[in-house]
């Protein structure tokens, strides 16, 4: 498209530079920018027409035909070299999303060195399958998202985070695939297929996003058949009024009367909507390409849009506002034996990926404890394990999880719940404990507290913990206000009453519990990428790496895509409204002047979207 645009503006310039010398040569060098600028423009006309759509560029087809038919060929280059020009910019707009795409992909390796004890054979990444060994070396690129095993190292996570910096790695962290292991030998075990990698989902999240339109691009949208008729039946009637009540000479001006086909035309040409059409879907896109390359990822349009309205944000605690690394400090054991208790965890926590019992799970294995086939296993929202193994059932949860397990005496006996710490209870046949687990908060928690506070936003923690552990984070953090308690039913009332109270809330959260609350708020945001694919496939927005502090800089993309949506459609529409009073009071008005301005509008559209791909200096 560039190439022929930069053909019709060569051909717009001879034909302007020689139209008093060399008819002829004007006349080719006219033909050949016509052609050159009309091209994409009739292609899409016609592929429009076979299906009765009468679009905007039916209009500027129709206003270029006509300028060549009266012999204004100078007003239809120039018509024609600034549409090719600017549609040539949106089309640079929407590859730049494209672009970031392909430079997730860019060397993303085809094979991959898997280990059988110790002999190492080349496979292809497709062929790997959750649980088999592979081995990464140094300079290599990661090919499937696995968990350490052995070795020490760095991977730079840019192409996922935008994080420049490299991020360590040790036994028992995750590499993603996509990411570069910058030294040591990396050994790990392979967590999912290379199809549901890291990666590959943000390539999803990011495809699905370009094809989700914004509420105000929707509006937009409504300029189509409709409009374009109304168009043609104004410009009809401007022709037949000049003509009938003016007395303007029909189709060939006269020395000091423009004639009625000239002033219809321009009229047409004032109308088209190109520019308004283009304001939003432009800089959405432009919003969206810039996010994927520093860490944030929006799904569609609409997520652009509604985040800079949010006034509320909800956060999860667990994973979210804490850095969801739990880690078991004591262990009580009630009947049964502290070994037993911890065998018993530890097997049905290693079935779970919910933090906590990701951190029985590492204090088992910590200790050597022998696992078991714990049986048929269920989840319980909100509360926890439930397995029916052949000696009875054994659950790992919460206290409510222990009714109709454990004998009424021994509820009425447990312990009162600490305050500072989270417990975890076990129970099954001859055996009952619970084992106490202490989180921290994210380092970079407080500070996005208090930079939403300064922007007038309200915080609320949403978390199923009890109310000690969450009040004391929420005090560490900064948190307006704490709801405690919740199960994932409790959570969607929650955010329900906060909207029925007049606020627009955005939710934060990383767990499959999170899903119905991300669902339900107004934007949902999904921690990282290792988040649950429940809580990604909810979410509107997806924070990569884990990293809390990417949704000011997610809100801060809204909010300027938001201005530059309203300065786009001011620009477009007030331009739209003043040449075409202008063309109908001014009876001379050139046609090169509405050209001019309709087509300068829409270049002016797209460029200030593409500001969006650039952060800010202050950034």
């Amino acid at each position: 498209m560039a190439t022929r645009a930069a053909v019709c503006v060569g051909g717009a310039v001879v034909g302007w530079l020689l139209r008093g010398v060399s008819p002829a040569t004007t006349t080719a060098a006219y033909a050949v920018a016509y052609l050159a600028g009309s091209w994409d423009l009739a292609r899409v006309v016609l592929l429009d027409l076979r299906q009765l759509r009468f679009n905007t560029e039916f209009l500027m087809l129709l206003v270029a035909v006509g300028a060549g038919a009266i012999g204004a060929w100078g007003e239809g280059v120039l018509l024609l070299v600034l549409f090719s020009s600017s549609k040539a910019m949106e089309t640079y707009a929407a590859g730049r999303t494209r672009r970031a795409i392909d430079a997730l992909l860019k060397g993303a390796p085809k094979t991959a060195r898997k280990l059988d004890g110790e002999i190492e054979t080349e496979v292809e990444v497709d062929s790997l399958a959750p649980g088999q060994t592979i081995r990464v070396t140094a300079g290599e690129q990661v090919p499937v998202d696995f968990e350490i095993v052995r070795g020490t190292s760095g991977c730079d996570e840019s192409t996922l985070t935008g994080e420049s910096e490299p991020v360590s790695k040790a036994a028992g962290d995750t590499a993603l695939a996509g990411t570069i292991n910058l030294w040591g030998v990396l050994e790990g075990r392979v967590l999912r297929v290379a199809g549901d990698s890291a990666l590959q989902r943000i390539i999803r999240l990011i495809h699905d996003a370009q094809q989700q339109k914004a509420p105000t691009q929707r509006f937009t949208d409504r300029f189509g058949t409709r409009y374009t008729a109304g168009v043609i039946a104004a410009c009809v009637a401007v022709f037949f009024f000049n003509w009938i009540v003016r007395e303007a000479p029909p189709f060939v001006s006269v020395v000091g009367r423009v004639s009625s086909i000239y002033r219809a035309m321009t009229l047409l040409v004032v109308l088209s909507p190109c520019a308004l059409v283009l304001s939003v879907p432009s800089a959405i896109l432009s919003a969206i390409a810039c996010g994927a390359r520093r860490g944030v990822l929006f799904r569609g349009g609409a997520a652009v849009e509604r985040l800079s309205d949010v006034n509320t944000v909800a956060m999860d605690k667990t994973g979210t506002l804490t850095e969801g690394a739990l880690r078991v400090t004591g262990v009580e054991v009630l009947a049964g034996d502290e070994a037993q208790v911890l065998a018993a965890a530890g097997s049905l926590a290693r079935l779970s990926n919910h933090p906590i019992s990701k951190a029985i799970a590492r204090e088992a294995v910590r200790r050597g404890v022998t696992f078991f086939d714990p049986g048929a296993t269920e989840t319980v929202p909100g509360q926890g394990i439930r397995a029916r193994s052949p000696s009875g059932i054994v659950v790992l949860g919460n206290r409510d999880l222990l009714i109709g397990v454990v004998s009424s005496d021994q509820l009425t006996a447990l312990p009162p719940s600490p305050e500072a710490v989270n417990e975890t209870w076990i129970a099954g046949p001859g055996m009952l404990g619970r084992l106490l687990l202490q989180d921290r908060l994210r380092p970079e928690a407080r500070a996005l507290v208090e930079q939403l506070r300064t922007a007038g936003l309200q915080t609320v923690m949403l978390t199923g913990d009890r109310s000690g552990p969450a009040e004391r984070m929420a005090r560490e953090a900064g948190i307006d206000e704490v709801r405690s308690g919740l199960k994932p039913a409790d959570k969607v009332a929650a955010v329900q009453q906060l909207k029925a109270a007049g606020r627009c809330v955005a939710m934060i959260g990383d767990g499959v519990n999170d899903a119905p609350v991300l669902a339900m708020a107004d934007v949902g945001l999904a921690m990282g990428a290792r988040g649950s694919d429940a809580a990604l496939e909810q979410a509107d927005v997806v924070l990569m790496n884990d990293r809390l502090e990417l949704f000011v800089l997610a809100r801060n993309l809204s909010l300027r895509a938001r201005t530059i949506i309203r300065q786009n459609l001011v620009l477009s529409l007030g331009t739209m409204m003043v040449m075409a009073v202008t063309t109908l009071i001014v009876p001379g008005m050139p046609l090169w002047v509405g050209v001019a301005a309709h087509e300068g509008s829409t270049v002016v559209v797209v460029m200030n979207s593409l500001r969006l791909l650039f952060p800010p200096p202050a950034e």
